[in-house]
């Protein structure tokens, strides 16, 4: 069983740990690394499933020799709260870009919402939003979006294993997501709103858990001083 830095008397970054990191909002994945790299002199880190900057939750940073672990964390399920919006559409399919086209909210209630949730519950092919990172002839999908280019993308078979409906407050629906690896959960928001025939996209999202390891273990980037200030640190 992995064990992260914080239940250990003794953090060694050359060695290899497993950080687990709170991610705030507007940060990017390779912000938090490159900040902890800079903090500690790390020499070889990297984080194990990018968050978009909107997002917050839990991100796994390895280093040193437990870099060779990240594929094996990215493959593990992921568990995430958050809101989607109803009523509108992005291009990004979230709240990073602004409101391309409104709809009407007819006919939605809270029942209806929970039956197009479950309508996802299983395999599904899922394309992935053009504000990503997936490559296309060699180049980012998002540096064709800020161009205002739209490719072709391929869909990709996901597995949601639970979708559920917490709260419903027109516009605002809060749901909790367990999901296999490669899910865009902004893609989910805009196909959601597709069904529901209003639009919708992602207002929030946190990720609450990846595998065994849950938010709540989480160290805040706030919080960094704390991995020498009650830890002993050694880099060989």
């Amino acid at each position: 069983m992995w064990e992260h830095a914080l239940k250990k008397d003794i953090i060694n970054f050359d060695e290899g740990e497993v950080l687990l990191v709170h991610k705030p909002m507007d940060w990017t994945s390779f912000d938090v690394v490159a900040r902890l790299r800079s903090m500690y002199s790390i020499k070889k880190i990297g984080h194990a499933g990018t968050l978009d900057p909107k997002a917050t939750g839990l991100l796994i940073i390895c280093t040193g020799k437990l870099t060779k672990a990240i594929t094996e964390f990215q493959n593990w399920e992921k568990e995430y709260e958050g809101i989607i919006e109803l009523g509108g559409s992005t291009k990004s399919f979230d709240s990073e870009t602004e409101v391309i086209e409104t709809k009407p909210i007819i006919g939605v209630s809270f029942d209806k919402i929970q039956q197009v949730f479950e309508s996802f519950v299983g395999d599904y092919y899922q394309v992935p939003p053009m504000y990503s990172a997936i490559k296309k002839n060699g180049r980012r999908l998002y540096k064709y979006a800020r161009k205002g280019k739209e490719v072709q993308r391929e869909a990709r078979l996901v597995t949601i294993k639970e979708f559920v409906l917490i709260s419903y407050n027109e516009p605002y629906a809060k749901f909790r997501v367990v999901c296999s690896k490669g899910t865009y959960i902004r893609s989910l928001a805009n196909d959601v709103g597709e069904k529901l025939g209003c639009g919708a996209y992602l207002k929030q999202l946190t990720r609450t858990r990846i595998g065994s390891f849950t938010l709540s273990e989480a160290i805040k980037v706030d919080e960094f001083h704390l991995l020498s200030e009650k830890l002993q640190v050694v880099n060989v």
